[in-house]
C-alpha cells in the first residue's frame, strides 16, 4: 500500500527564542485517475487564544465522511496531533489505532523552556473500506499530563489536539493526475521571518483544477502578524475563509467552516499560480509585524507536509533484472531483464533506451521494442560479451531512458529511478590438468587413426556428466566445433594436442593430452606377382610408404647383381632399373632386398622374396 500522507503544517502562535528543523523533500508521489479528500475536527473548546481560561480537551469529537459513489477509495490515513511528545495510541469508531510514525518538534522558550509538539498518522485503509460513508469518531487522545507538567503550553496559548483522516480515492472521470507529496520539518519565526521551500519532482502539462492542500494546527484567527503564503511569488488566498494575511486561522475548507478551533483544514486552488511545463513549484512563509501597541510580534511556523495535486500525463520508466545466466568459463552473460512503466499517467513510447553499464564503461545498449502503456511492462533479453580488462566479480548497472552517455530521452514523472544493479560473478576458466599421450603408428604423412576416448582411463569418469573433445582450446571455450566421432579420429600431425571439455553440473574441468605417431616396423611380404591382375602387382611392403619416407630399398639378383634400386616415389613392379636388362620385367625366381629406413631407431632389413610371372 502506499503511504500518502496529507499535508500537515503545524503554526504556532508564540514568540520564540530556539526551534529544530528539517528540510521539506519529496516522499511519495501517487499517479492516475486520482484525487483525495479530508474530514476532521478539533479537540479545543474553543480558539486559545481569544478564551486563554481553558488548559484542557475535549475527550471526543466527530466527522463525517461522504465519498462519491463512483469513486473506489484506494488508501486512508489518520493523522492525530497536539502538544507535548504525543500520545501514540487513540480510538476511531471503537477501534483502537496505534501511530505507525510519530513527528516531534522542539520550541526553547526563555520562560518555560522546552514545549514540545507532536502529530502521529496510521493507515486506516481497511477500516474506511469495511465502515464507509459514516460518522467518524476519535476518542482517547490524551495530553493532560503535559498540560498539567508543563504550564508553559497554557500560558503560551499552544495548548491544542485534533484529528484529521485523508481519504485518497479513484474515479475513472478525473484527469490523469500526479500527488506529489513532499515532507520535513522547516520553521520560520521572528528571528527567520521568512522561509522559501522549493518543491521538485513536479511536472505540469495541464494547470486545470491544480490544487494544493495543507492540515494545519495551531492557526490562530485573532493572529495576523504578517502571516502570509505564495506560490511562485504569489499571496493565495480564498476568502472569506483564509484571507491573504491570516491564511491559518482555524477552518475547513471541506465544509466550508471557521470554527475548526487552532486546526486548518485548507485547499487551494493554483491553476492560475503554475504553468504549464514547470517542474518546480516555490512556497514562501512569511511572519511578523507590528501589534497594536507597536510591538513586534511573529508567529512560530513548523513545516511538516505538503500536498499537490497537478494533472500530469508523463511515463515513468523502470527497470528490474529477473535473471543473470553466467556459463562456467565464459565471459559472456544472459541478461533477462523487465522494463515497467507502473507509476505513471501516459504510455512509455517504443524505442525507449537502455544502456548496460560497468562502472562507468558502457558494454552494450538496447531499446524497448513497443509502446508500454500505463501498468504496463516489457520483458526483453541480451548477451554481452564481458572484455577481459574487467574483473570477474564487478557491479552490473542497467538504466532504461539512458542514451549510453548518461542523458535521458524521455520525459518522466521521476527521472531518478531509471537504474538497478546486480553483483555479477563469473566462473573464470578451469585449471587445465596434463594426461599421458596416445601413441599410434604412422599411418602415412605422420598421421594415424586414434580412439580418442581410450584416454578416459586415466579420469575418474564418476565425476563428470559428459567429455566433449575439442581440437583448439579457442573451440573449446567458444563451446563450437567439437570432434564428431572422437572413438575414430584421424591425426593431423605429430604431436597434436587434443582438449577435453569434462561436464558436472556446475562447471566443467578442462583436459590436455597429445596424439604421438611413431613409425612402426615395416611388414614385408615374401613374394608378389607383377602381372597386372590388378592384385598384388608390387611388391608391397606396408608401413613404409609415406612413413619411412627417407627409404631406400636395393634388389638384387640371386648373383648378386644390383637390379632395382627404389625410394619412397619409386616402387618395385617386378622391372629391373639397373644393369643390362633395365627397363625389362626380370624372370620368375627368388631375389634378394637391401632396405634401408635411413631412421635411427632401424638398423638395415634384408632378406628375399619371391617374384613370380
Amino acid at each position: 500500500m502506499r503511504r500518502l500522507l496529507a499535508g500537515l503544517l503545524i503554526f504556532i502562535s508564540l514568540l520564540q527564542t530556539e526551534v529544530w528543523s528539517q528540510d521539506i523533500s519529496i516522499f511519495q508521489q501517487y499517479n492516475g485517475r486520482y484525487d483525495y479528500l479530508a474530514i476532521g475536527n478539533t479537540l479545543n473548546p474553543a480558539e486559545n487564544n481569544i478564551v486563554q481560561s481553558f488548559c484542557e480537551i475535549l475527550p471526543s469529537s466527530q466527522a463525517t465522511l461522504n465519498v462519491d459513489a463512483s469513486s473506489t477509495v484506494v488508501a486512508a490515513y489518520l493523522y492525530w496531533a497536539g502538544s507535548g511528545l504525543g500520545d501514540l495510541e487513540v480510538t476511531l469508531n471503537g477501534t483502537s489505532i496505534v501511530a505507525e510514525d510519530t513527528y516531534n518538534t522542539i520550541f526553547t522558550d526563555a520562560t518555560f523552556g522546552d514545549l514540545n509538539y507532536f502529530s502521529c498518522y496510521a493507515n486506516i485503509t481497511n477500516q474506511v473500506l469495511a465502515e464507509g460513508n459514516t460518522i467518524y469518531e476519535l476518542s482517547d487522545l490524551d495530553i493532560s499530563e503535559t498540560l498539567a507538567n508543563n504550564p508553559g503550553h497554557c500560558e503560551r496559548r499552544t495548548n491544542f489536539a485534533g484529528w484529521s483522516i485523508y481519504v485518497i480515492y479513484e474515479n475513472n472521470t478525473l484527469p490523469l493526475n500526479q500527488v506529489n507529496l513532499f515532507q520535513g520539518l522547516e520553521i520560520i519565526n521572528r528571528n527567520v521571518t521568512e522561509k522559501t521551500i522549493f518543491l521538485n519532482n513536479v511536472n505540469v502539462l495541464d494547470n486545470d483544477n491544480a490544487k494544493i492542500g495543507f492540515l494545519a494546527w495551531e492557526g490562530d484567527n485573532a493572529l495576523n502578524f504578517g502571516e502570509s503564503l505564495s506560490i511562485n511569488g504569489n499571496i493565495i488566498s480564498n476568502p472569506p475563509l483564509n484571507l491573504a494575511d491570516n491564511a491559518f486561522n482555524g477552518t475547513n475548507t471541506f465544509t466550508n467552516s471557521n470554527t475548526f478551533y487552532n486546526c486548518d483544514l485548507d485547499v487551494y486552488g493554483i491553476e492560475n499560480n503554475i504553468n504549464i511545463g514547470d517542474t518546480q513549484v516555490e512556497i514562501k512563509l512569511t511572519t511578523g509585524g507590528l501589534n497594536n501597541n507597536g510591538v513586534f510580534q511573529a508567529d512560530l511556523i513548523i513545516i511538516n507536509n505538503i500536498i499537490t495535486v497537478l494533472n500530469s500525463q508523463l511515463p515513468d520508466a523502470t527497470i528490474v533484472i529477473d535473471n543473470i545466466v553466467t556459463n562456467c568459463g565464459d565471459r559472456i552473460i544472459d541478461i533477462d531483464y523487465t522494463v515497467f512503466n507502473t507509476n505513471s499517467t501516459d504510455p512509455l513510447p517504443a524505442a525507449t533506451p537502455i544502456a548496460f553499464y560497468v562502472d562507468d564503461i558502457l558494454l552494450a545498449q538496447t531499446t524497448t521494442q513497443n509502446v508500454i502503456n500505463i501498468n504496463g511492462s516489457e520483458n526483453g533479453s541480451i548477451s554481452i560479451s564481458i572484455p577481459s580488462t574487467i574483473p570477474d566479480d564487478f557491479l552490473l548497472i542497467i538504466a532504461v531512458d539512458d542514451d549510453g552517455d548518461g542523458n535521458s530521452t524521455v520525459i518522466e514523472i521521476l527521472e531518478s529511478n531509471n537504474t538497478t544493479e546486480i553483483t555479477v560473478n563469473l566462473i573464470p576458466l578451469p585449471e587445465t590438468f596434463q594426461l599421458n599421450a596416445l601413441n599410434n603408428c604412422d599411418e602415412g604423412l605422420n598421421t594415424a587413426i586414434f580412439n580418442l576416448e581410450l584416454i578416459l582411463s586415466q579420469v575418474n569418469i564418476n565425476n563428470y556428466d559428459d567429455f566433449i573433445f575439442y581440437e583448439t582450446i579457442e573451440d573449446l571455450q567458444n563451446n563450437s566445433n567439437n570432434i564428431i566421432n572422437p572413438q575414430n579420429y584421424q591425426s593431423q600431425e605429430t604431436p597434436q594436442t587434443i582438449y577435453i571439455k569434462a561436464e558436472n553440473s556446475i562447471c566443467f574441468d578442462i583436459y590436455e593430452f597429445q596424439l604421438l605417431t611413431e613409425n612402426c616396423p615395416p611388414h614385408i611380404p615374401q613374394g608378389f606377382s607383377p602381372n597386372n591382375d590388378g592384385y598384388n602387382d608390387f611388391f608391397n611392403i606396408q608401413g613404409l610408404y609415406s612413413i619411412f619416407e627417407n627409404h631406400k630399398l636395393l634388389i638384387y639378383s640371386r648373383y648378386g647383381k644390383l637390379i632395382f634400386v627404389g625410394n619412397n616415389d619409386l616402387k618395385w613392379y617386378g622391372i629391373s632399373n639397373r644393369g643390362i636388362n633395365q627397363g625389362k620385367l626380370v624372370p620368375t625366381g627368388t631375389y634378394f632386398y637391401v632396405l634401408n629406413l635411413n631412421d635411427k631407431n632401424y638398423v638395415s632389413i634384408t632378406g628375399w622374396v619371391y617374384l613370380q610371372n
